[in-house]
């Protein structure tokens, strides 16, 4: 007889509460093994391939692709121990609400659920280390199911089920299509996403802090909404949903008041045609990279007293140092190395010479935490908006090694493959805005860092070089810096070191 093992959203780490199902790796029927990748999905911070800890056959999904789902809701429930298929007498029948891929309600259990953990153990435990469970077999633990979810729970066709008395309510009950006898709650039975339903003075089933401030920046009242995720928990797809029956409300109001301001007898072309024509503006939601990166950058300008300096430099000597490296055969031949690779091993030489500008600050303590690593990030555009992969101690590595590792990180940022772990932990942050052909821009710093060096495009312009007027290859530096850290003299002195390094690239021979 095989066990069914219901695969919850695991914690993803990083803070996460939520994830967005991007594309289903396996259909119901399919047989899977331990640690096998089911299902990607995407974070605020990264998209995933999320691996089951279990081996044997899906028996059901949960959500379509674009849900989102809540950390610890059900992903998908495998049958364990019938690796030649499901051993039983009849097909899995889903529960009422499962989806057309064979889903059932995150409440449902099958007759053997109790046992679950014995089959773990049977199956060998899984390998992968996500937060939310371990490598080795679970614990074994019971699930209480409430009586009057047990006339909803999904069984295997022919297995026997124990009989419970359902406690009297007073509800009304309404027979479920298709299943003579079974019984629900009316309410229950005719909830839909987004619902309205009356004022509780319970607490309200949210889990996700984004759902609650969504309603709140939209003036939903979360306790008279349906959930639709298990046990009647309010997702974001309700209150979307309860988003646009409000504007559909204030469209129809709106409509009924031109109607009634119109005079009677006008035909419909001799009202207003700007009125009528004006298109509706389009609304897209702040989800996934775009939601994280605007959350970041409104804290940032809210909690950081931002201030930016600025300098222009002459980069000929270090365009022609970068040639010549490039161009070296023999013993000293390799890697080619990149404009923004000697950028950032400037960067780690002038943190070490200015280490308050590699710090952050500790609001709740009130103090300067200078940090003893450089892990730098840079900015780089993907199809998915703006990512900053991290270079973990940058300040042990040469340029070589530097331009090696943001190689390798921009290639998984264009993939969408970086993890949460290559996107956080950044001490100071390198941001080329030039590759969009600007000249300056004034950076906002990437909270909870203290600086951002922004560098613009590097273009020939009249430049006075030995006293003689030239034409040489110039870019703009910009510094932004959290004056809580340092004053404009130290942030000044970071700026001017990096401008010389930039004009004579022999000045880090000091460091090397």
């Amino acid at each position: 007889m095989a066990q069914v093992l219901e695969f919850k959203l695991p914690d993803l780490g990083e803070g996460l509460t939520e994830a967005e199902i991007v594309r289903w790796l396996v259909e119901v029927g399919d047989v899977v093994a331990i640690d096998q990748p089911v299902v990607e999905v995407e974070t605020a911070k990264a998209m995933v391939e999320v691996p089951c800890p279990y081996g044997g056959v899906v028996t059901a999904r949960f959500g379509e692709e674009g849900t989102e789902l809540p950390v610890g809701a059900p992903l998908l429930t495998v049958a364990v121990g019938a690796p030649e298929g499901l051993r039983t007498s009849g097909p899995v029948t889903p529960g009422p609400s499962g989806d057309r891929n064979g889903s059932a309600p995150s409440g449902s259990s099958s007759p053997s659920s109790s046992s679950g953990s014995s089959a773990t153990e049977s199956s060998g435990g899984s390998g992968n280390v996500l937060v939310g469970y371990g490598t080795g077999a679970p614990a074994a633990r019971r699930r209480r199911i409430r009586p009057d979810r047990l006339d909803r729970t999904p069984t295997l066709s022919g297995a026997p089920t124990a009989e419970a008395p359902v406690p009297e309510a007073p509800v009304s009950e309404a027979p479920v299509s298709g299943a003579p006898g079974v019984a629900v709650p009316a309410v229950s039975s005719t909830a839909a996403p987004g619902s309205l339903a009356p004022v509780s003075d319970g607490p309200v089933p949210v889990v996700s802090p984004l759902v609650r401030r969504l309603a709140r920046q939209h003036d939903i009242d979360l306790r008279r909404l349906t959930g639709s995720g298990p046990d009647g928990l309010i997702l974001r797809a309700d209150v979307d949903c309860a988003i646009r029956q409000a504007e559909e409300t204030e469209a129809a109001k709106t409509r009924t008041a031109r109607a009634a301001a119109t005079p009677t007898g006008a035909s419909p072309a001799a009202a207003s045609p700007a009125a009528s024509a004006a298109p509706a503006a389009e609304r897209i939601p702040l989800r996934g990279v775009r939601g994280a990166v605007a959350d970041k950058l409104s804290r940032s300008r809210t909690e950081i007293p931002d201030a930016t300096c600025w300098v222009d430099a002459d980069a000929t000597e270090l365009m022609a140092v970068r040639a010549a490296m490039n161009a070296a055969t023999g013993p000293s031949a390799g890697p080619k190395v990149s404009v923004l690779a000697l950028l950032a091993r400037i960067c780690t030489a002038a943190l070490a010479r200015f280490p308050e500008l590699n710090s952050t600050v500790d609001t709740e303590a009130r103090e300067i935490v200078r940090l003893p690593g450089v892990h730098l990030g840079f900015a780089a555009q993907t199809e998915r908006g703006l990512v900053v992969p991290v270079v973990r101690d940058a300040h042990t590595r040469n340029a070589e090694s530097i331009g090696a590792e943001i190689a390798r990180l921009t290639e998984l940022a264009r993939t969408g493959k970086l993890s949460p772990a290559q996107l956080t932990g950044g001490t100071f942050t390198l941001n080329n805005y030039g590759v969009f052909g600007v000249d300056g821009s004034t950076p906002i710093i990437n909270h909870p860092e203290a600086a951002m060096l922004g560098v613009g495009r590097i273009m020939p312009k009249p430049w006075v070089h030995q006293g003689e007027l030239a034409i040489r290859q110039v870019v703009q530096l910009s510094l932004t810096f959290d004056h809580r850290v340092c004053d404009g003299g130290t942030a000044g002195g970071f700026l001017r070191y990096v401008a010389d390094c930039v004009e004579q690239p022999a000045v880090l021979l000091r460091t090397l």
